[in-house]
């Protein structure tokens, strides 16, 4: 059987290259709405950050988001995509690669 090509993202926060299942997508729309995209097929201007819930906290001091999306993002987004990583890393770590096919 042939291995199959695993599709690598760059992660906003750290510049670093990680699967694309171990990543949360974050967009912003035409409207200016940014959001957390957990089916990752949300129209509009996407970036991707890791699980990495430190780099949130830095994210939040330096408003990196606001830099990569050239837009104002809210205080509460940033605890919203807190919480949202921190649950992903605490089932990724409990369960795995949920994504896998056995």
């Amino acid at each position: 059987m042939a291995t199959r090509k695993i599709p690598m993202r760059k992660d906003i926060l750290t510049n670093k290259m990680y699967p694309k299942r171990e990543m949360v997508r974050i967009v912003k729309d035409k409207e200016g709405n940014v959001s957390i995209d957990p089916t990752g097929k949300k129209p509009g201007r996407g970036a991707y950050v890791g699980l990495d819930p430190e780099a949130i906290k830095n994210a939040k001091s330096k408003k990196s988001l606001e830099k990569v999306f050239s837009h104002a993002v809210p205080e509460t987004f940033y605890d919203e995509l807190f919480d949202f990583v921190d649950h992903q890393k605490a089932r990724m770590d409990l369960f795995g690669d949920l994504g896998k096919k056995h």
